[in-house]
């Protein structure tokens, strides 16, 4: 299967750039995957496509304001430093710009010197560790000094960046947010509740390669990144019972998805588990615990467009995007929804 397989036209002006003011009032596209059908309904109305009965599954990974800007020592010329893994022992490793400038033993200074690093190894791929040096909290500092490390293809400012955080994000560490999440609030999810759902969490760290780009012809030459997830017990308990009395699991955003499906059995059945995944979920795959779907819309011949049409098929998913093109839906991180059941 070709990556050219999963291309659509997006026009730019459809890329949403800043969330709207209300989380659930974006819209949401319906997608019935047994005949394609599509209808147009906003989030609030999510709860009118659940069954008591059902679970939903939602990622409560935290983004870090991971996105540090400063300058060079001794000289001041600037710098950018965006934190991706912590290698442990104050090191992380890095993304950083400008690149032919920062090479091991370039010293760093940001916040006036409050925070301080050092580049200590170029790695392949041109990723940099970097060793920081600091009093207190790692985390408390990135607080005040870190920025919001947003998608590129976003380019205004963020002014309140809870809104790029999930109202349910818990455990700090991802490089950008489970964004399928951003469109709950805490009342929607508790009329969820009230209903009968089951709401389970999973932890899935989400990496930048999110955003990398498939470049291969064929998607099965692809190279998939790894990211960390937990499922703990209680989440597993909860998925276990929901299947076994016939209810659905719901996942929010495909990060949930991934976990669940990298760590189920193939009879669907759930244990507690940790550890990294590279998953790749393309048209072909069987999904094992999955029933439905809730995610944004994502950008052309990526690998989060091959998982929701390996769920939903190839055309209907192709059709559906083109169908929210011409209604004019918001795209990608800040845009509107889709429900796949």
């Amino acid at each position: 299967m070709k990556t050219s397989d999963f291309n659509y036209d997006l026009p730019e002006e459809l890329i949403a750039q800043t969330p709207l003011e209300r989380r659930d009032a974006s819209r949401l596209m319906t997608l019935r995957r047994s005949d394609g059908a599509l209808e147009h309904h906003h989030f609030y109305e999510l709860p009118d496509f659940l069954k008591p009965g059902d679970c939903l599954i939602l990622n409560d990974s935290r983004v870090l304001p991971a996105r540090l800007l400063g300058q060079r020592l001794p000289g001041g010329g600037a710098c950018e430093v965006l934190l991706l893994i912590d290698r442990g022992n104050k090191t992380w490793e890095c993304l950083v710009r400008p690149g032919r400038k920062m090479k091991p033993g370039t010293r760093l200074s940001f916040g006036g010197g409050e925070l301080t690093a050092e580049v200590t190894e170029e790695l392949p791929g041109g990723n940099r560790l970097v060793r920081f040096d600091y009093e207190g909290i790692f985390l408390e500092v990135l607080e005040r000094l870190g920025k919001m490390p947003l998608p590129p293809y976003i380019k205004e400012e963020l002014q309140d960046r809870e809104r790029y955080q999930t109202v349910y994000s818990k455990v700090v560490g991802s490089a950008a947010a489970p964004t399928a999440g951003l469109h709950f609030t805490p009342e929607l999810l508790e009329k969820i509740a009230a209903m009968g759902v089951g709401i389970g969490y999973v932890t899935l760290h989400v990496g930048l390669g999110t955003f990398r780009p498939v470049k291969e012809d064929d998607i099965e030459s692809h190279p998939m990144h790894s990211e960390y997830c937990v499922i703990s017990q209680e989440t597993a308990d909860l998925i276990n019972r929901t299947r076994a009395a016939g209810g659905r699991c719901i996942c929010v955003g495909t990060t949930s998805c991934r976990t669940l499906e990298s760590f189920a059995r193939e009879d669907g059945h759930m244990e507690p588990a940790a550890g990294w995944t590279d998953i790749f979920i393309y048209p072909g795959y069987k999904f094992k615990v999955m029933d439905g779907l809730v995610t944004n819309f994502h950008l052309p011949e990526s690998t989060l467009i091959m998982l929701v049409s390996a769920f939903a098929g190839r055309e209907h998913i192709l059709n559906a995007y083109n169908e929210a093109v011409r209604e004019r839906y918001r795209f990608f991180s800040f845009g509107d929804a889709m429900f796949l059941y």
